[in-house]
């Protein structure tokens, strides 16, 4: 019987765990937190709030993956006349729609945007400087990144079109993240998945392969290895629960600059109390700015789309989000060129910043099947029900 070690068990550590216990190995799962769940967890208490949306995208192979083995659980749904609640700030005001250039960028028609070129050039070509500005900043939402203009225009392009598909790939499970973890948490369980916590690695095992389900930080020091890094975003996240008021936006994007609020609670009411609504803004900050700048222009979007907002909090959170956001491809790069899953000598690396495709959580499922099929012996496609084919994605 193959013996697996997973250090981590976020999503990622989860599902290397469940992949590889079902293919028959027998899988120890160390994490150093008291409860599973890394960037997933859901805080416990009145207000559930993540760190981060953390919304998962139907469009990508672990959608299935989740379904068959019933991980995701009961859905939020977002009402129709919520979802028209959604505002958008151009040149200052708020909007219903986009502007038109924008739209240029959103047809299926649309050129595929190359990967040498960074995004607000090739945009700027395709539909002119305003366009592209708005589209930039909008697809902000999937990127966590304070000037997504900068970086590849073809990653860029994917994010913005998986963003704003029709209808929204965009799923919350009901209750927040912890659900879903806690169901894969069970499903571990029940293949007879042996997990730790409060079990910090602080060396690696010889005797068995290992996958390395951390941060790219927490894996660079644990595997001493200086290469392992990769530019990500960085993020000022701000958590708001007001007494609830008819006519909230449901949602506010920032046209003008990165920048994103939600209220979670138009599609889940369990989130908060009776008679309260939860927001959440994510605004994109540059390595000179503060959490402070984030925050000040996250209660600009505020004072716009939530009125009185104020007078009404009831509770409020304040946290950055450093180099947790996932990978982003500058120009001339793309996934591939990401750190390699296979380190060697059967250490095997997984999460959101390596060679993997896919958008947010996506990168992290598949680099988790690649990695146990690595560790295998078999190839890394159509492994428990999910096709991969890393050479050819």
């Amino acid at each position: 019987m193959h013996r697996i070690t997973v250090i981590g068990g976020g999503f990622a550590g989860l599902t290397a765990a469940i992949a590889a216990a079902e293919a028959g190995a027998k899988v120890t799962v160390h994490e150093a937190h008291h409860t599973l769940g890394g960037r997933a967890r859901t805080a416990e208490g009145p207000y559930r709030t993540n760190d981060g949306p953390h919304a998962l995208y139907n469009g990508g192979p672990h959608w299935t993956w989740l379904r068959q083995r019933d991980l995701i659980g009961p859905l939020a749904p977002l009402p129709p006349l919520e979802a028209a609640r959604l505002r958008l700030r151009h040149h200052g005001a708020l909007r219903r729609t986009p502007p038109f250039a924008m739209l240029k960028l959103l047809r299926r028609a649309a050129r595929q945007a190359p990967v040498d070129v960074d995004f607000r050039t090739w945009a700027t070509e395709q539909a002119g400087e305003e366009g592209a500005r708005a589209a930039a900043h909008y697809s902000a939402v999937a990127l966590f990144h304070h000037d997504p203009g900068s970086l590849s225009a073809a990653f860029v392009q994917e994010r913005l079109r998986r963003a704003t598909r029709l209808p929204p790939e965009a799923h919350y499970p009901r209750g927040g993240w912890a659900n879903t973890i806690d169901r894969m948490a069970a499903r571990a369980w029940n293949l007879g998945v042996r997990v730790e916590t409060l079990s910090r690695a602080d060396t690696l095992p010889t005797d068995t392969p290992v996958i390395v389900a951390t941060t790219l930080d927490a894996a660079r020091r644990l595997l001493g290895d200086d290469s392992l890094a990769w530019p990500s975003g960085r993020t000022a996240l701000i958590d708001v629960a007001v007494r609830t008021r008819r006519g909230d936006a449901f949602a506010v994007s920032d046209l003008d600059a990165p920048g994103w609020l939600e209220r979670f609670t138009a599609q889940d009411r369990t989130l908060a109390p009776a008679g309260e609504q939860l927001i959440q803004g994510q605004i994109p900050i540059g390595p000179h700015e503060s959490r402070a700048d984030g925050i000040a222009r996250a209660e600009q979007l505020l004072d716009l789309g939530f009125e009185g907002w104020r007078e009404r909090v009831t509770w409020r959170r304040e946290s950055t989000a450093n180099g947790r956001t996932g990978a982003v491809d500058p120009p001339g790069t793309g996934w591939r060129d990401r750190p390699a899953i296979d380190r060697g000598d059967g250490v095997y690396l997984v999460g959101d910043q390596v060679a993997a495709p896919g958008v947010l959580s996506e990168v992290s499922f598949t680099s988790a099947l690649a990695a146990v099929s690595l560790a295998l012996g078999r190839q890394p496609r159509d492994l428990g029900g999910a096709t991969l084919d890393l050479k050819r994605a």
